[in-house]
């Protein structure tokens, strides 16, 4: 029985992690009002980095088809310098640029930012920002694509997604409102926001891996599998219905709930 009531609350935690993973409303805050609303306690650091590799699977098999393109280009211009794969390798370039920020503050500040933003309250004031960063772009229509964006535009968005280390704020968020604000189009700054995702997540996992495989992961694999699985669909699904969302430029919706769920967690957490 507690082996199942376990693998209940994983597949809980999962489902709202993946959700929330792609839309502009932060997941890792969701994950402490969640917590804190139903007296749930989600300590182990193995299980973040399970459920962000599942949102990870399931962005790259959404943006595949990119990744390969730009892969090819990428390869073909350093080979043979054709110069009309040079707008591709760009962007390569821009999107390592725009992952430092992140990894540097990252190992610099993680523990600071968890010790001193993981509570309720924070979470709250952080949405309440992310809402109004939301609200500020809900009419931009930009004008840059992807082979318009400069090294400026990239550190730009890599230092917004630096700030969405902080609980409440969005990752998504953070990146796709710099980026509108940088004049990108909706498409250009979604593509970006997520393919950026792809090495951050990676780059990740990969510094934690030995974190994986802790003292209870003999005891939690079962409800480890099940929330894995859970978060990649969610997150599948999820980031399919938030390209549509942007596709019709609705983010006010976003700016509105999570100044609605800011507020609550705020007054009453």
């Amino acid at each position: 029985m507690e082996q199942l009531t376990r693998i209940v609350q994983y597949i809980f935690f999962g489902f709202v992690q993946g959700f929330t993973e792609p839309i502009p409303i932060s997941s890792s805050g969701h994950l402490v009002i969640v917590q804190d609303l139903f007296g749930l306690k989600m300590e182990n650091l193995s299980f973040e980095i399970l459920v962000n590799f599942a949102s990870l699977i399931a962005v790259v098999i959404i943006y595949w088809d990119d990744i390969i393109r730009l892969a090819r280009n990428g390869l073909n211009y350093m080979i043979k310098k054709d110069q009309s794969s040079k707008s591709e390798f760009d962007f390569i370039i821009y999107l390592i640029v725009a992952t430092i920020p992140a990894g540097v503050v990252g190992i610099l500040l993680e523990d600071v930012i968890a010790s001193t933003f993981s509570t309720a309250k924070m979470v709250g004031i952080t949405l309440i920002v992310t809402g109004f960063a939301l609200w500020i772009i809900r009419n931009l229509r930009g004008q840059k694509a992807e082979g318009d964006l400069t090294l400026k535009d990239a550190i730009i968005v890599g230092l917004a997604q630096s700030v969405a280390l902080i609980p409440g704020i969005s990752r998504s968020g953070a990146t796709i409102v710099a980026a509108m604000l940088l004049g990108m189009k909706q498409a250009t700054a979604l593509r970006f926001s997520f393919l950026l995702y792809i090495p951050v997540s990676l780059g990740t996992l990969l510094l934690s891996v030995d974190q994986l495989f802790d003292d209870q992961f003999p005891i939690l694999w079962p409800a480890y599998l099940f929330a894995f699985i859970t978060a990649a669909i969610a997150t599948y699904f999820s980031l399919r219905w938030f390209m549509n969302i942007m596709a019709r430029g609705n983010l006010i919706y976003f700016s509105i709930y999570c100044f609605i769920v800011g507020i609550f967690a705020f007054i009453v957490l």
